[in-house]
């Protein structure tokens, strides 16, 4: 006898607000801390996250009944900004070939480029609330005449359900730490070719040297003045950057004192008995995720012993599997961390534009993928032992 068919009602929230925690938090489960219902909505309370920002709050919600079924945090974007998928390309190109690029419809965890689900179900109905989600996304799409959607930094399973839909998939990559199980910061040095090895213990003598001591507090152990010290510290070091983007505030720093707390990681640099440089860090499951770093000193080797040495220090004592600090850096490679592959997925309405972008990933999906190939190459010979001084 099969199971009755299950009548599912779309809602859209215009906030995680609109919903309890505990409801939208039963399907996120140990999935990713950025999708949770506190991280969401201390974004949206905090104003960074909210309309008149260029971030408009329309996130999906599947109803069984009186049951959440399945969600997913989504946006009206006027904008590309705070994505880290950059489409600022296809913008420009849309414009050439009058084709409104904006609004656009963003499912992800705003300004946190980490993947992550983005379909949020139960593990028993996943793949079919997936699929009927993607079908609201390219409805809604259709009705509002919306440019596009896309799915930032989404798991492999969603990419290769959205792409069974004739979604356009882009591929990228960043830098993570993996820890196969090393006891001591030692065991992470002895892993390293001999240059890299002898260039990280001079860089942590010499910012000893300059006075500096770096700690790390952790969860209730954070102090409150520790919050808006690392704001300031975000806030400065943000505004010195040429590329730099204050997507927070005040606020959102304290709310997350108060919401947020339990997963939270502040490595902070002292000298002096002053807090100089810190990093604002998300701990969840056996994953550790850098976020948010700055400084009210430039001292040498301050970046790379608060933001990595620190940080894989505190993964190892806590037992932790992967350090992911983040977008960008290629200098990651050689202190370590590997390429591991990032995916997003696209749907395009316009037939025109659609045929463009597809041009385009057609010809960056094999030269990232060769990227990567090299970088891997690069770890196996660090792995396998090898010595000199080599790159």
């Amino acid at each position: 006898m099969h199971a009755p068919a299950r009548t599912s009602r779309l809602r859209v929230l215009g906030g995680v607000g609109e919903i309890s925690r505990d409801v939208w938090d039963r399907l996120v489960g140990p999935g990713s801390p950025f999708v949770e219902w506190s991280w969401l909505a201390t974004l949206e309370d905090s104003g960074a996250a909210v309309a008149g920002r260029g971030w408009r709050p329309h996130h999906l919600t599947l109803w069984d009944g009186d049951r959440l079924a399945g969600a997913c945090p989504a946006y009206v974007k006027s904008h590309s900004d705070g994505e880290f998928v950059f489409d600022h390309g296809w913008a420009a190109g849309a414009a050439r070939a009058g084709i409104a690029y904006y609004p656009k419809l963003l499912v992800a965890a705003p300004f946190t480029p980490v993947t992550g689900e983005r379909f949020l179900a139960c593990d028993a109905e996943r793949a079919g609330v997936a699929d009927e989600l993607a079908g609201a996304l390219e409805e809604t799409c259709r009705q509002e005449r919306w440019s596009s959607v896309h799915v930032n930094f989404c798991g492999a399973e969603e990419a290769a359900a959205l792409a069974r839909r004739g979604w356009l998939r882009r591929t990228g990559y960043q830098y993570h730490w993996t820890n196969p199980g090393f006891r001591s910061f030692d065991d992470y040095l002895a892993s390293l070719r001999s240059k890299r090895r002898n260039q990280v213990r001079r860089e942590r003598r010499e910012l000893a040297a300059q006075g500096v001591e770096i700690t790390a507090h952790a969860g209730d152990d954070i102090p409150d003045a520790l919050f808006p010290r690392i704001f300031e510290l975000y806030r400065r070091t943000v505004a010195e950057l040429p590329w730099g983007r204050q997507y927070l505030d005040r606020r959102f720093f304290t709310l997350a004192r108060d919401r947020l707390r339990h997963r939270l990681c502040f490595i902070v640099a002292r000298q002096g008995g002053e807090v100089v440089a810190g990093t604002f860090n998300v701990e969840k499951g056996d994953t550790l995720y850098g976020r948010y770093w700055g400084t009210v000193r430039s001292l040498r080797h301050l970046h790379f012993n608060v933001c990595y040495y620190a940080a894989i220090e505190y993964a190892i004592g806590r037992g932790l599997a992967r350090f992911e600090p983040g977008a960008g850096g290629d200098f990651k490679h050689l202190r370590g961390f590997d390429a591991r592959p990032t995916q997003s997925m696209h749907f395009i309405r316009d037939p025109r534009l659609r045929a463009a972008v597809a041009e385009f990933l057609a010809h960056e999906r094999p030269a990232v993928a060769r990227e990567i190939e090299w970088l891997d190459e690069r770890t196996a010979l660090r792995r396998g032992g090898a010595e000199g001084e080599g790159p």
